[in-house]
């Protein structure tokens, strides 16, 4: 697994994973802020820019995640999150090993699952693949994404590598997904984020996810769109993840 630290010297280790599309540049605002007081462990998603994998299933990468954790950290870390796919991922992590770490979070997870969305990927994606490498189609998107340009030339480089395989495999992983049931039996303590001016759709998944989550709590993001704190505000991110760990251990 390929992943990008920071704060080495920290004892208690933080993994947070980017979204669908995204690489460890997602939170390398956020990694650099608690790097002064944790280790930073930034994965890069299987079947993205730089893996050492293809994306077969968030499952599988879910398993992979496990086993490096088990490897590196003793089967624990202090703290596990995500956004959008990451967020799947990292929800996906705690469903399997209920006791991997102490804190979560995830921010804009789809939890609702969208059989027709998931169904239509590969034809649509088939036909537009050929434009991801044409920097004003990528700049289109980062663009409607809500990307600050200033992160334009990573997301360009990143997503005009992604094999076509790779990108339909992890959107109708994303559109498919579903909660398992044993969620439930996770004690963590999570913070599960929304943005304000998010679809309906994923307002819904934040709200199953805590409902899931016997121990999270629901932060709705005002004016935000998805994905906007951990990419555009790293500061605010990274300070409400301190406060909100601080308070809950209180």
């Amino acid at each position: 697994m390929t992943v990008i630290e920071f704060g080495k010297q920290h004892h208690d280790t933080m993994v947070l994973f980017h979204g669908g599309g995204l690489s460890w540049w997602n939170y390398r605002e956020v990694a650099e802020q608690l790097g002064s007081q944790y280790h930073v462990v930034l994965p890069v998603l299987d079947g993205h820019a730089d893996s050492d994998a293809p994306f077969t299933t968030i499952e599988d990468n879910a398993k992979r995640v496990i086993a490096y954790i088990s490897e590196n950290f003793g089967g624990r870390v202090h703290l596990l999150g995500g956004l959008s796919l990451g967020g799947q991922i990292a929800t996906e992590v705690l469903s399997q090993r209920s006791h991997i770490c102490d804190f979560a979070v995830i921010e804009s997870a789809l939890a609702c699952p969208m059989p027709v969305t998931a169904a239509l990927v590969k034809p649509a994606f088939s036909l537009c693949y050929p434009l991801i490498r044409m920097r004003w189609f990528s700049r289109l998107q980062c663009w409607s994404l809500g990307i600050r340009m200033s992160l334009f030339e990573a997301y360009y480089r990143d997503t005009s590598c992604i094999e076509k395989a790779d990108l339909i495999a992890f959107m109708t992983a994303n559109a498919a997904y579903r909660l398992r049931n044993t969620l439930a039996q996770c004690r963590t303590k999570a913070l599960v984020l929304v943005g304000g001016r998010e679809r309906r759709i994923m307002k819904r998944s934040a709200h199953m996810i805590c409902k899931c989550l016997p121990s999270a709590r629901l932060e709705v993001l005002r004016d935000l769109k998805h994905g906007e704190l951990s990419i555009n505000q790293g500061r605010r991110f990274a300070q409400m993840l301190l406060e909100w760990m601080q308070s809950s251990d209180g």
